[in-house]
């Protein structure tokens, strides 16, 4: 068995290359484009790893469009289905974890036929 202890509290960023990277502003379009190269098979990834520069550039877009006083901090906050985690270093941008995509199913689409019985035993094949 192969067991190996790491004491890093978060990813190592030399083995763990940042997906994406920004400018000076954030690109919602691109990190949509990034989240569907990832989904597959009814599931997609969980979490959005941000370093503390991509962190910033996201509340800064987020308060441009809730209100500053909105976005004080990232703990909790979701952004397009991803729960955001700030890491401990300068710049990064990973998607990782996965979560099932449900599917909003119709509780009427789930109930059998309703047959009139008799006009449905007119119709029965016997033998």
């Amino acid at each position: 068995m192969n067991i190996t202890n790491h004491d890093l509290p978060y990813a190592d960023l030399i083995s763990v290359p940042s997906e994406l990277s920004f400018r000076d502003v954030w690109d919602g379009e691109a990190v949509s484009e990034l989240i569907r190269s990832k989904s597959a098979n009814g599931e997609t990834p969980a979490f959005l790893f941000l370093g503390r520069r991509e962190a910033e550039m996201l509340r800064e877009h987020l308060a441009e469009i809730f209100g500053e006083d909105s976005v004080v901090t990232l703990n909790g906050t979701y952004y397009k289905g991803l729960d955001v985690v700030t890491i401990d270093c300068a710049s990064f941008l990973a998607t990782g974890g996965r979560k099932a995509i449900r599917t909003l199913q119709d509780p009427i689409a789930r109930r059998p036929v309703w047959r009139d019985r008799e006009t449905e035993t007119l119709w029965q094949f016997r033998i």
